[in-house]
C-alpha cells in the first residue's frame, strides 16, 4: 500500500513485539522512508533528534516502535501534523500467543522477554482517527513472510 507520490508523510506503526513491523517496513518503505526505531537508536533523545531532522527536511519517515497507547503515539503525531505532515497509521494484529511463537523463532539476541510482550499487549490501545491520523490500516501476517493490509474499521 505504498503511495505513488510520497510527500511529507509520517507512518506510525502500532502493535506488540514480534508482529512483523520491521519486516513490513523493509518490504514496503525501505527505499522511500527513513526508519526511526528505538531498537536501532537506543535513546529517546536520538529518536527526537532524528524525527526533528526528518520533519525539518520534509523527509518521509516511519516510526517503527510498538506505540501501544494514544499518549505514546501523540509524541510523533503532534509535531508531524504541526510540520504539515500527513500521518498514516498501521496497526499490526497483536495476538500475544502468535507473537510469542514468532519471537522464539528470532535469533536469541533479538528475542524479547515474554513478560515484555505480554506487558505491551496489556497496555495496547487501538488507534483512532481522532488521534490525528489521515489514514489507518490493519495489518496481519500472512503466509510466506507476506502481509494482508486492509483499511481500518473503527468500531461504532
Amino acid at each position: 500500500m505504498l503511495l505513488l507520490l510520497i510527500g511529507m508523510e509520517l507512518i506510525v506503526f502500532c502493535g506488540i513485539q514480534a508482529t512483523g513491523k520491521s519486516t513490513f517496513y523493509q518490504q514496503q518503505f525501505f527505499h522511500s522512508h527513513v526508519r526511526i526505531s528505538l531498537d536501532l537508536l537506543r535513546t529517546r533523545h536520538r529518536e527526537r533528534r532524528l524525527l526533528a531532522l526528518c520533519l525539518e527536511t520534509q523527509m518521509p519517515c516511519v516510526i517503527d516502535n510498538t506505540n501501544p497507547t494514544a499518549a505514546e503515539r501523540a509524541r510523533y503525531l503532534e509535531p508531524a501534523r504541526a510540520a504539515g505532515f500527513r500521518v498514516i497509521g498501521y496497526f499490526f494484529q497483536s495476538v500475544a500467543a502468535e507473537a510469542l511463537v514468532r519471537n522464539r523463532q528470532r535469533p536469541a539476541a533479538r528475542q524479547v522477554p515474554e513478560v515484555g510482550i505480554r506487558a505491551t499487549r496489556n497496555r495496547l490501545e487501538l488507534p483512532r482517527y481522532a488521534e490525528g491520523f489521515a489514514e489507518l490500516y490493519f495489518v496481519r501476517v500472512a503466509a510466506h513472510q507476506q502481509f494482508a493490509v486492509s483499511p481500518w474499521q473503527e468500531e461504532v
